[in-house]
Order: structure tokens, then sequence, then C-alpha cells
């Protein structure tokens, strides 16, 4: 594995195992991905939900990806906490970062037992970033759902919506000694995207975008020169694959030295067998399917995953 893949991917993922999964009214405000599902009965529903999760998390370990796999709680009831990307990222100079959550059920999904878990595990945790009190102000910032990281060339790609303040995220870019690109994306039915995650993946030497979803012409060219410009291959995808989640994809290191690209069915059965090959070079493609998850609350596979990317002094 080369320096660049090292920097950008993360050696371990987190995932949280849903334990109230559900249609949550407060993040469908702000997210056209979500559909209340009326009919399955709420316990089907989470059973259901477990299950894709358990698949995804089995796929995963047996595809060489140390997955840390965390019991949800009971109480509170976080019906988003399978998506613990967007309150919490892990950084290979040893920093945590705790972002501002736009609903307040999912402010509950913040946890210090699990970065104790980390830290005892080898990881070493040299500081934490406590955003969350810009939730007073009504500023909000959700992790790398709304902050696609390039690590290797430190920038932070952020597509504005109600999810993604640029004054929070230029606050973080302070403390982390990151650039930042911004831009509007849009969806195919001319509707903010909630995440830049649903529109962009960044990985070693690929980048996945969906160009066509940002409008102005000045910020499309800035992004896709800017990725170019990092040496990666770019493959752009349609507005039509993005609903179907195809930026929503990680690639991660395995324990091999390898790395893999986490996808759903859903994203996977999207892409052209050209464009399969094409990710097929970077990485081997590790696919689940999550149609209760994506359907319901409106998040795939990267969202199920909190990169690690601490220093591990253990290795």
């Amino acid at each position: 594995m080369n320096n660049r893949s090292r920097i950008q991917l993360p050696g371990a993922v987190v995932m949280v195992r849903p334990a109230a999964f559900g249609f949550n009214p407060e993040t469908a405000l702000t997210n056209a991905f979500q559909k209340e599902n009326r009919d399955l009965p709420r316990r089907e529903i989470q059973i259901r939900a477990r299950r894709e999760y358990d698949l995804m998390a089995e796929r995963l370990t047996a595809a060489g990806v140390q997955v840390f796999s965390i019991e949800d709680t009971e109480t509170p009831v976080t019906p988003d906490a399978v998506f613990p990307n967007n309150w919490i990222s892990f950084h290979d100079d040893g920093t945590v970062v705790l972002y501002p959550m736009y609903a307040p059920s999912r402010r509950l999904e913040r946890r210090n037992d699990i970065i104790e878990q980390l830290r005892a595990s080898g990881y070493r945790i040299s500081r934490i970033i406590d955003l969350s009190h810009h939730e007073k102000a009504g500023r909000y910032l959700e992790g790398t759902g709304s902050i696609v990281f390039d690590h290797a060339e430190r920038c932070a790609y952020a597509n504005i919506s109600p999810r993604t303040d640029p004054e929070v995220l230029s606050e973080l870019c302070e403390q982390l000694h990151y650039s930042r690109i911004t831009f509007r994306a849009l969806d195919g039915r001319g509707q903010s995207i909630y995440h830049t995650n649903v529109m962009m993946s960044i990985g070693a030497g690929l980048a996945i975008v969906c160009a066509d979803s940002v409008p102005d012409a000045v910020e499309r060219r800035l992004v896709l020169e800017s990725l170019e410009s990092a040496g990666r291959e770019l493959l752009t995808i349609d507005l039509e694959q993005l609903d179907h989640f195809a930026g929503n994809v990680l690639q991660v290191q395995t324990s091999t030295g390898g790395s893999v690209v986490a996808m759903s069915t859903q994203a996977c059965l999207s892409f052209t067998p050209a464009q399969r090959s094409i990710i097929e070079r970077h990485g081997k493609i590790v696919e689940s399917p999550l149609p209760l998850i994506e359907g319901i609350e409106g998040g795939s596979a990267r969202c199920m995953l909190a990169g690690v990317h601490l220093p591990n002094l253990q290795q």
C-alpha cells in the first residue's frame, strides 16, 4: 500500500448496530431520500434493519476490514444511530471531532464510550475538538456526511445545505489546517442534497462524483479540477445513479494491505460494467443489500461507516 493510501484510507471502521431504527420525521425535513414505510410494523422494520446491518458488517469483516461493531443503546431512542459518521470523525494526528447535529434526536447519538473503546484498543487520541456547542445557535456540520475529506491533499469538500454551515466548516478547517472547497449541489428534482457524501467519494486513487448535481458552472469546474489535480482517476456518475447511492461509497484498508470499496447492492447495480471495472482497479467491491436502511432513513453504506484514521500504538 502506497503512502497516499495509508493517509487517505481508514484502517478500521466504527459501525453502530441499531436498536430503535425507524423513520425520523425530524431528519426527513431536509433529506429527500427518506420514505416512511407504512406497510411494515415498527418492530419488523427494526428486525430487518439489524439483519441488513449484520450482513454488511459480516461481509466487510470477511473481506479483511477491521470493524468495531457497537451495540446501540435502548435508551435514549436514536432512530438514526446506524449512521455514526455524522457525529464523529477520527483523524491521523490523534484528533477526534464531535459535530453539531441538525436534529435534536440525533444529538443523543454522541457516546464517549465509543471513543474510550478505541483508546483501549490501542489508538492514540491526543485531542477532542467539540463543535456541538454550535447547535445552540442553529449552525450544523454533520461529520463526514457534510464533509468529504481529501486527507492526502488536506482539503475538505462540502456541499452547503441546512446541515452544513460554512462558518462551522471554516472553524474546523482552521483547527485541522485543511483548505476547503464549498459548493451547492441539487438532486434531479432540484432539491438541495442534504449531505456531500451522497454525491461524492474520495479514495486513494479514485474519486467518484456526480458533477451534474452542481448547477453552478464555476463551482463544478472548481470541484472537478481540484480532484483531477490531485492525480486521482475521476469517475463521474449521473443524477439517476446518485439516487441509487452510487456516490455513497467508501474505500477502506484491509488487514492484508489491500483495500475494499464498500457500497450497497443498489449502488453496485447502478454502476455500468465499465464503471465497476474502474472501481475494481482501486479496490475490491464489497456490496451488501440495504433496502430498508436506504429507503426509510435515506442513507447508505458510506453513512454507516465512521472511518478510523487514528494512529494505532499497537501496530
